[in-house]
């Protein structure tokens, strides 16, 4: 799937580096990184935090356990619908864990390459809460 797009990011949020100190940052850069690298060789390098995009890019989860496929969208939708997205109209798959991106974005699924030794059985569900989920 494809993460959630967040767009231009500076390194302290998309890498997770730390504020410089106040001391530090008295010209005007506390959010900057506090080094590009040494002298030699003349380039930076690729492993230091700089600004950039961030999200919106390709990931590959592994291991996902399909729980339940279905026509009737009545049968898992909460009251007043699922947040950001309403209420289901066309088939659906439901899945264990979570998705990365946003609500209405495409997934898509195959076969699985690491499939473990143990044998895939249908799932038994016992209760889906239909409470509405705005409270």
């Amino acid at each position: 799937a494809v993460t959630t797009g967040k767009g231009t990011q500076g390194p302290v949020k998309r890498w997770g580096i730390k504020l410089r100190k106040r001391k530090h940052s008295r010209g005007g850069k506390k959010r900057h990184v506090g080094n590009l690298g040494p002298w030699n060789p003349h380039h930076v390098r690729w492993q230091v935090p700089q600004m950039g995009q961030m999200g919106y890019q390709q990931r590959t989860e592994f291991n996902k356990r399909i729980l339940k496929i279905g026509e009737n969208g009545a049968e898992i939708s909460p009251a007043g619908g699922f947040l950001h997205y309403g209420m289901l109209k066309n088939p659906y798959v439901l899945i264990k864990g979570s998705i990365p991106g946003p609500v209405k974005r495409l997934v898509r699924i195959r076969p699985a390459m690491r499939q473990g030794e143990h044998v895939a059985r249908q799932p038994a569900i016992e209760f889906v809460s239909m409470e509405s989920k705005q409270g």
